[in-house]
């Protein structure tokens, strides 16, 4: 097997930047299995299937939207065109929360949810959290719903369709958010742009819509205590963290593993 997976990393090779990693993730959701421990050749119907999947990714495809789904938490997520891929960075939230969390149990909003991972991390690892997920995009809350029950989280986490620019937010504990936070004039140029919605990228002109929106509105809805973390851009902490100061206090950032600035939080007033 090897072999065959050297095959199939050549075909990549020049196309992607990590072709044998390509290769075994697409071997993988060929076969179903894991390449290393497949000790056969494909079928006519896997092989045609296989090719198929390099061919998109030789044109730029991700991994995630060829194969459907991508890990998060050490979580498998179901992905669809209508949802960001869920990315290592954004992990930070989720294990910052968990650090955090002073309430047993803890009400815990998210919004603009995409495939639900953040939400439904928190309810998978805080065992008593009750969760409630939104986002603007039907077919993005379709996705989440999947993820919902195939962690078999129904019991603890609900997902609807919900406009957090205008909608008035439900009473909580902890809200936490990946809003769009790139500005719509540089989307459009960006790599990211080619395949992931754009509805989940464009943060207006100067980038800070959704924060302006978002913070009073998340303040009304939190409770005594309660806290509001966001996902910020690498550039973005010092402009975030001045808009929440007006109405949070112990306003804090924190740093991906990568060492960039990647989330915002503070406690209500």
């Amino acid at each position: 097997m090897v072999s065959l997976t050297n095959r199939y990393y050549k075909l990549l090779s020049g196309f992607s930047d990590t072709p044998l990693q390509d290769a075994r993730a697409l071997l993988s959701f060929v076969l179903q299995s894991d390449p290393l421990l497949t000790w056969r050749e494909l079928t006519a119907d896997e092989e045609e299937k296989m090719l198929s999947c390099i061919e998109k990714r030789k044109k730029g495809t991700p991994i995630a939207y060829i194969t459907g789904e991508k890990e998060f938490m050490g979580l498998a997520f179901h992905v669809s065109e209508h949802t960001l891929i869920p990315r290592p960075d954004t992990e930070t939230i989720v294990e910052t929360i968990m650090e955090l969390n002073p309430f047993s149990p803890p009400v815990i909003t998210d919004l603009c949810t995409g495939t639900g991972c953040i939400g439904i991390s928190l309810a998978y690892y805080i065992k008593n959290a009750k969760v409630t997920m939104w986002d603007i995009s039907p077919q993005a809350v379709e996705t989440a719903q999947k993820n919902i029950f195939r962690h078999n989280l129904s019991d603890r986490a609900i997902v609807k369709v919900g406009d957090v620019l205008q909608d008035e937010y439900p009473a909580s504990d902890i809200i936490v958010s990946n809003p769009p936070y790139i500005a719509d004039s540089i989307a459009d140029t960006l790599e990211v742009s080619r395949f992931e919605p754009h509805i989940s990228l464009k943060g207006g002109e100067d980038w800070l819509r959704f924060y302006r929106a978002m913070i009073p509105k998340a303040y009304k809805a939190l409770n005594t205590g309660g806290i509001l973390a966001f996902e910020i851009g690498y550039d973005q902490a010092l402009a975030v963290k001045k808009l929440m100061e007006e109405y949070f206090e112990n306003v804090i950032v924190k740093k991906d593993y990568a060492d960039n600035d990647r989330m915002v939080y503070g406690y209500k007033k």
